[in-house]
């Protein structure tokens, strides 16, 4: 019954989108590693609890397919603000968030940052 499991979470996996835009912040990767951590053993991992690893693939099923979207409607594709959700997704990319932090840094941090001979990945060990 652990193969079956398995190969309904691959099949999961698959079919799950990669956003590049959110590097080291992805959903789909994370799920990947979770599951590749899950499974050590591929098919003869020996599931402990399998009435929650059930719960957890239909949990995730229902993510991947919208369900709750669909279920619920929308009478708008916007947010009390008016943002859409393109909009919120340029926000969140991995870049741009990098871009709005370099921003808050102060004159004098990035000033010595500029100059610096070392990383200021060094400067805190």
């Amino acid at each position: 019954m652990a193969a079956s499991r398995y190969r309904r979470f691959l099949r999961l996996c698959e079919e799950w989108p990669m956003e590049e835009t959110k590097r080291q912040r992805d959903l789909g990767a994370f799920l990947r590693q979770r599951v590749a951590q899950a499974f050590r053993e591929g098919e003869n991992t020996p599931i402990a609890d399998p009435e929650a690893c059930d719960q957890m693939y239909e949990s995730l099923v229902r993510i991947h397919t919208n369900f709750y979207k669909n279920k619920y409607p929308r009478l708008k594709d916007t947010t009390f603000t008016g943002v859409t959700v393109e909009d919120c997704r340029m926000i969140l990319a991995t870049d741009i968030l990098k871009q709005m932090e370099d921003m808050k840094k102060g004159t004098w941090k990035r000033l010595r940052e500029k100059f610096s001979a070392k990383k200021p990945e060094e400067d805190l060990k």
